[in-house]
């Protein structure tokens, strides 16, 4: 079984909970490492005292709870609240949030800040004050790999039915915050769609919350059979199934029938009355939603063009870069002096910059005297990223082209780039395992984005370490997009004369023919993952290693069952081995040989996020070796059929520390 049909086998499996009383399914959790409580410390009983008021008061009708525990004003104090799902039992939030209670505990055993989701509740908990405000991080985004006959009649339908239930849940009169609702796809196929918020929040939060994962589903499940977003605060799911118990309609939908032994003229006007006033009012409501829906579409907003999150979700809100003057950046640069340089790579010097506003900069400067390809790459790189915006890629602010000057300005990052870190011993330190963790999902959502959710389906063809920056908070950027190819909605590969690439993290079918795709990122992105959590170079083996590159040496190890061998020695005594193992077993199934057998980056994120997913086994992957001299030693599993003709402009990955920014 390849892993797209394991990831729709495991996916539908979790997804049919409708159909018995069973044990809940998990979906995900976070807890970020921010700060910390002290064990049988204030805020640990404190804690225990919150969990288990949820697990008494998980049989209320309403299925929310949410409760503060400490006194007001102390660093002590615990705020949290538990919600299931609106159609479920007594019985099912009861269970659900009992193992919920005991599961997070055990997932986050000194986070002071929590979230565990499953299929039938969500329960969360913090030392800061959240109830009654909007959240939407961290986000949760699961789809049904399926495709539907008509994407384009299928996404126009989900919206309007969006708009329905959304608009149901968000004004509720029980109060529960929860609707669903159906549409007809076709004579054979129904659409069904859910909303639901936490209790807290008023109407125009919940709308401004569900809104927001509405505007998600375009990029994470277009043209899919079914799709959910979940935020903290609100979520939204369809498919083409039943997936929820059947629950009454709201009270103010249900029609009053006649009292007993009442007959004649008063019981026929009733009857009249509602046959004339019901259709009036239904007429009047679809009038209004097309009203709104036409008015959203002049404006040129209609969500399933991709609507940006504009509070911090994955996709950040598209502005237009801006063009400023040479002089503007010699001022920033001091005149680009050497005291401000950064980093240089191949086609020029990145120099740190400051605006007259204050704000600090990263200028790429093009080298004057490069060649003209390096001109093409400044503007394959300019055009992509201003096209390109979402929290895991690097954000181009401006550009300057002058003269012979062409000048790229991006972000700065004052913690530089991954590389400076996982490959110095003494800094690899300061990044844990949940640091580390968390940067191999925000690369994974950034890759993602660019192949399937973006407005252009982009291979970047050059990942690796350090072209991944990190900001103040260690979240990654992926950045250098000098080497970007740009794909057509229904092309799949591409061809080149001229590989151009870093040795060691380049797809053998890539490096010996040419070939690429988003599955030759995939392989990149599989050495990045084993050198994330094996703190070692590709490229820092000899032959006294046993292995002559790193996916040789960790294919080695999980071979001979000794994977542990594997992780950096920092992090040992801190490692979730679960975690461990299922990062070390993505990282070979994203180098296998056969390209076909790779993942997508969409079932990377869903393996990250959640353990509802089954990993196949890999299988051997391609080694590739390089001599220091840059020269291909051995692809082995592989015959090269590069002509003589066909060129290669190549970098060896051989120092410790690398330039800052991208080339």
């Amino acid at each position: 079984m390849n892993i797209s049909k394991t990831f729709v086998f495991s996916f539908v499996l979790s997804l049919l909970s409708v159909t018995g009383e069973a044990a809940v399914t998990f979906l995900y959790y976070n807890c970020p490492n921010t700060t910390t409580f002290t064990p049988n410390g204030t805020y640990h009983h404190n804690l225990n005292s919150l969990l288990s008021s949820f697990s008494s008061n998980a049989t209320r009708d309403n299925g929310f709870y949410n409760l503060t525990v400490g006194d007001h004003g102390s660093t002590e104090i615990v705020y949290g609240l538990f919600l299931c799902r609106g159609d479920d039992t007594k019985d099912i939030c009861q269970e659900c949030v009992t193992t919920a209670a005991k599961e997070i505990v055990q997932r986050c055993p000194r986070e002071n800040v929590a979230l565990i989701t499953y299929d039938e509740c969500m329960l969360r908990y913090s030392n800061q004050y959240f109830f009654s405000s909007v959240q939407r991080e961290p986000d949760l985004q699961l789809l049904n790999t399926q495709q539907v006959s008509e994407p384009g009649r299928f996404m126009d339908l989900l919206g309007k039915t969006m708009d329905n239930v959304t608009a149901q849940a968000a004004n509720d009169p029980s109060g529960k915050r929860f609707a669903t609702a159906e549409a007809n796809f076709s004579s054979f196929q129904k659409l069904y769609t859910l909303a639901q918020c936490t209790q807290d929040l008023s109407v125009g939060s919940c709308t401004e919350c569900l809104q927001a994962a509405v505007d998600y589903l375009p990029g994470c499940c277009n043209g899919k059979q079914g799709g959910r977003v979940i935020f903290p605060s609100c979520n939204v799911r369809y498919e083409l199934y039943p997936f929820y118990r059947a629950v009454a309609p709201p009270p103010s939908m249900l029609l009053p029938s006649p009292s007993p032994g009442r007959k004649g003229k008063r019981q026929v006007s009733t009857v009249i009355i509602i046959a004339i006033v019901l259709p009036i009012v239904v007429s009047v409501m679809l009038f209004a939603i097309g009203i709104c829906y036409l008015t959203r579409t002049r404006k040129g907003s209609l969500k399933y063009a991709g609507v940006p999150d504009k509070s911090g979700g994955n996709e950040i809100t598209t502005s237009q870069p801006l063009q400023l003057d040479l002089a503007t950046i010699e001022t920033a640069t001091n005149n680009f002096c050497a005291d401000n340089k950064l980093g240089e790579g191949g086609y020029g010097k990145v120099y740190k910059g400051i605006l007259p506003n204050g704000q600090e900069i990263a200028v790429k400067r093009l080298s004057i005297t490069s060649s003209g390809q390096g001109a093409k790459e400044f503007k394959n790189e300019a055009a992509t990223l201003a096209k390109l915006q979402h929290r895991n890629l690097v954000r181009l602010l401006g550009f300057c082209f002058e003269g012979e000057e062409k000048i790229l300005i991006y972000e700065f990052f004052p913690n530089k780039s991954l590389d400076y870190f996982i490959f110095d011993s003494e800094k690899q330190r300061k990044l844990d395992w949940l640091r580390r963790y968390k940067i191999i999902e925000g690369i994974a959502r950034g890759i993602q984005y660019l192949h399937e959710d973006s407005r252009l389906k982009v291979i970047h063809r050059d990942l690796k370490a350090n072209n991944v920056l990190l900001d103040e908070e260690m979240n990654p950027k992926i950045s250098d997009f000098g080497m970007a190819r740009i794909f057509g909605v229904d092309q799949s590969q591409d061809k080149t004369d001229r590989v151009i690439g870093t040795f060691g993290y380049m797809a053998p079918e890539y490096a010996m023919h040419g070939q690429f795709s988003v599955k030759s990122d995939m392989y990149s992105f599989g050495v990045l993952v084993l050198e994330i959590i094996s703190g070692r170079k590709n490229s820092s083996f000899c032959q006294t290693d046993g292995a002559e590159d790193l996916v040789s040496y960790v294919w080695n190890h999980w071979r001979n069952e000794t994977p542990s061998e594997v992780l950096d020695p920092t992090l040992k005594g801190s490692c979730s081995t679960n975690e461990f193992l299922r990062c070390t077993q993505i990282g070979l199934l994203c180098v296998q040989e056969d390209p076909a057998d790779r993942p997508t980056m969409a079932t990377v994120v869903l393996m990250l996020s959640t353990y509802s997913v089954t990993l196949q086994a890999p299988q051997k992957p391609a080694f590739c070796s390089w001599t220091r001299s840059g020269q291909n030693n051995t692809l082995k599993g592989l015959e090269s059929d590069q002509s003589a003709s066909k060129s290669a402009q190549l970098s060896v990955d051989e120092a410790s520390i690398t330039g800052v920014y991208p080339r």
